[in-house]
């Protein structure tokens, strides 16, 4: 089961369930910021009354956030992105420092209104030349703080503008397509370790597999709460947020991501996201269209 937006024809959003190749809507709900306004418990309640099952395939899947959310992404917590980061680097101690210490590295990647979803197009800036997705494990948190649930990110990152010089990370990660979610939220409840699950790559150029990764939140040095705890301390979250809690695969140094290029991140237990690359800010003007006309 996943807990969705989704969009009928010619109908607003909708808060929903997804259970296999069904959705019906949350009854009472409109949007996934009230869900995410209520309790753990209040959650979990909510998305068990449900209404009239649809097919799948006769509406359209929306990113798994609204109203007022965030997405924030924690860096450095694995062992292979500390020495990715210092690679790329010209100040590799900052990467390895925080990888380390009590503070953990976080920082807002996107609002609710700028995410593109599993199908969607992903962005590479246009100055960029060297840049990569960075397949994460995502926490869904509630206003309050709780753990509610889990989703599937792909954090694109621009490493020649952030190994240039680390105070150009806002630039390196905040653009154009650069933050996608699969479609759904897997509930907190129905995922049995979220610290033991597989995480799968796969880029494809053409007919061939150009680079494959797997990795495992086994390997992330920070706990989940404790990033979320941190989040909280300077910060009000009134419709939710979600953190990406970083990557543990990171391609070499001798690749880079291409226009056409097709990006699969797979998660046991949460989901699977499927995006292909498009160069610039013009194949996302859609995001700031469709905004405007759910806010008329």
């Amino acid at each position: 089961m996943h807990v969705v937006r989704y969009q009928s024809s010619g109908g607003r959003p909708q808060a929903g369930v997804r259970t296999g190749d069904t959705v019906a809507p949350v009854l009472g709900v409109t949007d996934l910021a009230e869900l995410l306004r209520l309790t753990a418990e209040e959650f979990r309640a909510a998305v068990a009354k449900t209404g009239p099952e649809l097919p799948v395939s006769e509406v359209r899947l929306l990113p798994p956030l609204d109203g007022r959310g965030e997405v924030w992404c924690a860096g450095v917590t694995y062992e292979r992105s500390r020495g990715a980061r210092m690679e790329e680097s010209s100040e590799q101690d900052v990467y390895d420092r925080v990888y380390s210490a009590k503070r953990p590295e976080l920082f807002l990647k996107s609002p609710a209104w700028r995410l593109v979803t599993d199908g969607d197009p992903i962005g590479i800036r246009v100055d960029s030349g060297h840049d990569v997705p960075e397949p994460e494990l995502a926490v869904v948190a509630n206003a309050h703080g709780e753990i509610v649930g889990f989703t599937v990110c792909n954090d694109m990152s621009s490493r020649s503008i952030e190994g240039e010089n680390p105070l150009y990370i806002p630039q390196a990660k905040v653009f154009a397509g650069g933050c996608a979610l699969s479609t759904g939220i897997r509930p907190a409840w129905e995922v049995g370790d979220p610290k033991n699950l597989t995480i799968d790559l796969v880029i494809r150029r053409g007919d061939d597999e150009v680079f494959t990764g797997t990795t495992s939140t086994a390997q992330l040095v920070r706990e989940l709460q404790d990033l979320i705890d941190v989040l909280f301390v300077p910060n009000d979250f009134p419709d939710g947020v979600i953190l990406a809690t970083g990557t543990g695969i990171v391609p070499e140094l001798d690749f880079a991501l291409q226009a056409g290029d097709v990006v699969e991140i797979a998660i046991a237990e949460v989901g699977t996201l499927t995006n292909t690359v498009e160069v610039g800010r013009e194949p996302f003007s859609f995001l700031a269209a469709e905004t405007l006309e759910e806010n008329r």
